[in-house]
């Protein structure tokens, strides 16, 4: 059975998959992929690459799925089949370029906690009960990863290509998947990834918002299933 290779989102690490690794862990090989030390997106999806099986299946989530989308730039033959979720796949806006920088002023100035709290994870996630201990969680894993990869992160973030190239020659199966409420990679540019693949899945879990691994896992999980028994 084709090994499943996670990759997370900024600034998280593979407690984003936790309910996903805890259902399929069971009866399929799972790789977390972490995305750190390099500046850009380009070397990040080398490390990727450097380290996966020979041939896998590919998730990513946000920042994990721009990785995920150069991974098939640069060696589409290994990837068995693709999972893109609430992810874009278009260039830095120049508009988020510039509101990046005073948050890099901020996390070089010691803020890091700060940036997180009031500028970022807050604006992710839809009004459920768990929204708390979710927002608790991303803090933790920011925390543990730090201002150099919040940095390097923010770096590889602006400089990305745009990867819709990519997308229209996806001969793979391929999931597209996002939470409804999220505003921060919206409903449609899913939409957009998914009119780009041919015969892509389009899938939107309700009553959820950019993180839907860990704000509906069940509903994220099952989506997840059928993708792999494609």
């Amino acid at each position: 059975m084709t090994p499943l290779v996670l990759i997370p989102g900024m600034m998280c690490d593979a407690r984003l998959f936790g309910p996903q690794i805890a259902a399929f862990s069971g009866w399929r090989t799972l790789v977390c992929m972490p995305i750190v030390g390099r500046a850009s997106v380009k070397d990040l999806a080398a490390d990727v690459l450097a380290n996966a099986p020979k041939r896998f299946a590919l998730a990513g989530l946000s920042m994990g799925g721009i990785v995920a989308m150069e991974v098939l730039r640069q060696e589409p033959k290994r990837v068995d089949r693709i999972a893109l979720m609430d992810t874009n796949p278009l260039a830095e806006d120049d508009q988020i370029k510039a509101l990046r920088l005073p948050q890099m002023v901020k996390v070089r100035a010691g803020a890091l906690g700060t940036v997180m709290r009031d500028e970022m994870k807050p604006h992710y996630l839809s009004e459920t009960p768990q929204r708390q201990s979710i927002l608790d969680l991303c803090m933790e894993m920011a925390l543990s990863l730090g201002p150099h990869v919040f940095l390097d992160q923010s770096r590889a973030l602006m400089d990305r290509p745009d990867q819709t190239d990519i997308l229209r020659v996806l001969d793979v199966p391929s999931l597209i998947l996002c939470g409804r409420d999220d505003a921060l990679c919206p409903v449609s540019r899913h939409e957009l990834m998914a009119a780009l693949i041919p015969n892509a899945h389009l899938e939107i879990i309700e009553g959820a918002g950019h993180l839907p691994t860990l704000e509906k896992p069940n509903l994220t999980n099952a989506a997840l299933a059928r993708w792999l028994e494609v």
